[in-house]
């Protein structure tokens, strides 16, 4: 029985704690709130967990991190030394560009630092919201550097499928990073300017469905997005110009009453979202 740790029992470290233990492995909690190491202990999410991790590393034979993007290099830097030889470690965060680099130069050579990206989540924060069907048929991404070693991919792959994800891929960190900018940040971006485009609470009342969709995730963490936002602020910055760009494309359509024009548009968004229907 292979023991996993995982530091940070946030929500996606509490589903990874869940998943981990329905699948059979011994799971290894720690995190730095008191409260959250007894709620998971309570809730029999973890076999064993404590704010000190120099108490529970050893005993690991993988480690995820789920912690915040900032607090990765800090926490490598005060806990490695404590963790076994030929460890494998699986950090989470959103970003990668800027984190990897600098992670990997205070790397220790004996352990693996290999990079996942689980394409699931949930808007609320805290341990209580972990849930392990949340990588149900869920999409999951490799990203390795140079270093990162094919079993340990290979491994990653077959635990991803676990968990219980769908699509196992593999990116580049640039390829990674640039995707993640349109599919989930921008994405974030619009959810957050259309609930500050007006004082709207009154409209609860009278709301549909589009509305709700549309701005599930603007019920934002604005300590992580924050990091992640200005982690990818270029690429972001990009994907921001041409959604501004398309914005202004369908106002002009919409001034010329050009009718045409605009089915065209609506045809081909409707084909495009028909994709991610499958």
């Amino acid at each position: 029985m292979k023991t996993v740790g995982i530091v940070g029992l946030g929500v996606m470290g509490a589903s990874f704690a869940m998943r981990a233990k329905e699948l059979g492995y011994r799971v290894l909690g720690m995190d730095i709130d008191p409260k959250t190491i007894d709620y998971a202990l309570n809730h029999g999410m973890v076999d064993g967990a404590s704010t000190d991790a120099r108490l529970l590393l050893e005993d690991c034979d993988f480690v995820i991190l789920a912690l915040y993007p900032t607090k990765i290099k800090g926490w490598l830097e005060q806990f490695q030394s404590y963790i076994r030889p030929g460890t494998l470690l699986l950090e989470i965060s959103g970003v990668k560009s800027k984190l990897t680099g600098p992670i990997h130069e205070i790397l220790r050579d004996d352990i693996e630092l290999l990079s996942i990206h689980p394409m699931c989540g949930r808007e609320s924060r805290g341990i209580e919201f972990g849930d392990a069907k949340i990588f149900d048929q869920a999409n999951f991404i490799i990203i390795p550097v140079e270093g990162n070693s094919i079993d340990s991919v290979v491994f990653t792959s077959v635990f991803a499928k676990e968990l219980g994800c769908k699509n196992v891929s593999v990116l580049q960190v640039e390829e990674h990073d640039r995707m993640i900018g349109f599919l989930s940040q921008l994405t974030h971006v619009l959810a957050v300017c259309l609930m500050n485009t007006h004082e709207n609470s009154h409209l609860v009342e009278y709301t549909g469905d589009s509305f709700r969709d549309l701005t599930r995730i603007a019920k934002i963490n604005e300590d992580m997005w924050s990091e992640l936002f200005l982690l990818n602020k270029d690429i972001l910055l990009d994907e921001i110009d041409q959604f501004i760009a398309s914005i202004e494309n369908f106002k002009s359509v919409l001034i010329n009453e050009d009718t045409d024009e605009m089915k065209h548009l609506f045809v081909q968004s409707t084909e495009r979202r028909k994709k991610f229907d499958k």
